[in-house]
């Protein structure tokens, strides 16, 4: 069953990692999909082939930083001027600049909430006025359990995802009306790029602190990413929901 059958879904940050397997998943159950890439115009562009090849739907490649007002906006004129009215926005572009905060740059936590934070509110904001004016839409905000329980050494990442969380809730009450939903997705660690990176020793702790006992998969965020787009989900908004495996229950 293709659940987003001819709808448009923006993935930004999805030349790679979650971002690259919402967009392969969405384009699974018919949706066109726009591909955002920061600097991976490569990857970004060899997926897009990949899944229009695969999958049989539309795609459009394009590079913009989500935490500049000016280039979301011109990047969200053109989607609409080749692929029209974005009918799903997965806020996905997030970066992890770890440490601790005595000892943290002030580059480094203006870069970490403009990416994470005002990213996802800039991107939210351009697809808006279509939407509403349809009466109808998706946005899913990519948060994390890091946001919702902390971590030592990620103050100003949780600052981030956390902040996210209530600006979903927020949006949602603003928004419910016109028949558009705004949820919040909140992984735990996935096995991804960022965390092949951690020691054997790092991931058996994390692991015995896992219900699951195990790393989730980057398809279980893809596949809630899929239901809080569909109509499934029409009657869910400003919503949380945890993909963690059991590492935190709220």
């Amino acid at each position: 069953m293709k659940l987003l059958q001819d709808k448009l879904s923006v993935v930004t940050g999805a030349s790679r990692g979650i971002g690259a397997d919402i967009a392969r998943t969405i384009a699974s159950h018919g949706s066109n999909v726009v591909i955002n890439y920061s600097s991976s115009k490569d990857k970004a562009e060899a997926l897009a082939e990949s899944i229009q090849s695969e999958f049989n739907v539309k795609t459009f490649v394009i590079g913009f930083n989500v935490s500049d007002d000016k280039e979301v906006e011109s990047a969200f004129s053109e989607i609409a001027d080749k692929m029209g009215p974005v009918d799903i926005l997965v806020n996905n572009a997030g970066v992890a600049i770890d440490g601790l905060l005595m000892r943290t740059k002030i580059e480094d936590i203006e870069k970490t909430l403009k990416i994470n934070l005002v990213g996802s509110i800039l991107c939210s904001k351009a697809v808006l006025k279509p939407m509403m004016k349809s009466r109808k839409g998706r946005i899913i905000n990519m948060s994390s359990v890091i946001g919702e329980m902390g971590n030592a050494g990620q103050s100003i990442y949780a600052a981030s995802k956390s902040g996210l969380l209530g600006f979903t809730k927020s949006l949602a009450k603003e928004v419910g009306s016109r028949g558009i939903t705004v949820n919040a997705i909140t992984p735990g660690f996935i096995k991804t790029d960022m965390t092949s990176g951690m020691s054997e020793e790092q991931v058996k702790s994390l692991l015995a602190t896992t219900a699951l006992g195990r790393l989730g998969e980057t398809a279980d965020i893809a596949n809630t990413v899929v239901y809080l787009a569909s109509d499934w989900a029409s009657y869910v908004t400003g919503q949380t929901i945890a993909v963690n495996g059991g590492l935190h229950c709220s």
